[in-house]
């Protein structure tokens, strides 16, 4: 017979066995919700701004990660000593931001020394990355040359190797290549997932360019699929654009648990900090996280 003591005992074990499902689904809802995370590109939005002012920016902003275009007014170029690279480095890591590159490099050109000049560029500028702490290196295809009578598929598997062998290289330091769906043809996925197939390169990856093309055949969700396992970082541009399906980027984004940043690539504004704040609160807006 099972006491009255005993029969307590086993309703509360019971009870607690009970809720333990309902606990484990609601901290995995919690953590399904946890926002992405926001950050800068600077090709035009603080283009103009030292590597102080970002920091001041983005820290007001509440924005959590840097990528810096190389030629802009920050200077971080490969041209820094060791001592100014510690400097770098040391202001983005006390202020804790995450930091990243973006180069110019391309390995389309119909001319083998070029891209070889394009791969060896690379590779220094992975040394700068490295020194400063940055994560990754956006780099382009940057075009098919069909029209000059290079066949397709030539120009995309030059693009898969010259990128593969930067990547390698990279990979040794820690540092992540990230080709950009960009350039005139270039910017289809499907022909960035071609390029990932020819490169056959576990240390490439994608940095996804939200670009016009990515609803087209097969289809937004299609395209994401062919490359959701390569994404790094995201280059966002104007979120209130109503023919691009931020939203739906955001949620396949979070059910791929994609761990990077989306960085906002966008014009400048007379009130930076204002509008980077309401830019923000717009990209939270599309997750349902306000």
């Amino acid at each position: 017979m099972v006491t009255a003591m005993n029969r307590r005992s086993l309703l509360k074990t019971s009870a607690a066995a009970l809720c333990l499902p309902a606990m484990s689904a609601a901290a995995e809802t919690a953590e399904d919700a946890r926002p992405l995370r926001i950050g800068i590109m600077t090709y035009t939005l603080g283009k103009d701004w030292d590597v102080d002012a970002l920091i001041q920016n983005c820290l007001e902003a509440k924005w959590e990660h840097v990528e810096l275009r190389t030629t802009h007014a920050h200077g971080v170029e490969v041209s820094l000593s060791k001592s100014e690279r510690r400097e770098i480095r040391k202001k983005f890591e006390d202020a804790g931001l995450a930091l990243s590159l973006a180069s110019a490099f391309a390995y389309h050109w119909d001319d083998p020394q070029k891209v070889k000049e394009h791969i060896e560029g690379t590779k220094e500028y992975t040394l700068l990355a490295h020194d400063i702490g940055a994560r990754g290196i956006r780099v382009f295809p940057n075009a098919i040359l069909v029209d000059q009578g290079v066949p397709e598929e030539k120009t995309l598997e030059q693009i898969g190797k010259a990128a593969a062998e930067a990547a390698r290289f990279a990979g040794g330091y820690g540092v992540e290549i990230r080709i950009s769906n960009h350039g005139n043809g270039t910017n289809r996925i499907t022909r960035i997932k071609k390029i990932l197939d020819y490169a056959d390169c576990d240390d490439l990856y994608v940095n996804w360019n939200c670009d016009r093309t990515d609803v087209e055949e097969p289809g937004f969700e299609a395209n994401f699929k062919l490359v959701k396992d390569r994404i790094r970082n995201i280059h966002m541009h104007e979120l209130w654009n109503e023919n691009y399906p931020y939203r739906q980027l955001f949620e396949l984004l979070r059910k791929a648990g994609y761990q990077g940043y989306c960085d906002a690539e966008v014009g400048q504004s007379c009130e930076p900090v204002k509008f980077m704040t309401y830019y923000r609160a717009l990209f939270l807006a599309l997750q349902n996280a306000i």
